[in-house]
């Protein structure tokens, strides 16, 4: 079985969009610099809790960061 790499374009995107540095959005995250630099360029695939912080702190939907779609909108939360 194949695994593959997580969506990393979305995350880069949106943090460049933002005006965020690698670093401050690691802080936010509370991993090192080097491992975030790590998700956007898909060498380790980021883990769910950080799928999650990251589609709150950008408002988008989870699917969007994984590239399932290009609708960032984010669902309701119930």
């Amino acid at each position: 079985m194949r695994y593959e790499i997580l969506k990393f374009e979305a995350i880069r995107n949106l943090r460049i969009d933002g005006g965020y540095t690698q670093k401050q959005i690691a802080e936010m995250l509370h991993i090192k610099q080097n491992t975030y630099s790590q998700y956007e360029i898909g060498v380790l695939n980021y883990p769910v809790d950080v799928l999650i912080k990251l589609a709150d702190f950008y408002g988008v939907s989870v699917d969007y960061l994984l590239g399932r779609t290009k609708n960032k909108t984010p669902y309701p939360k119930e």
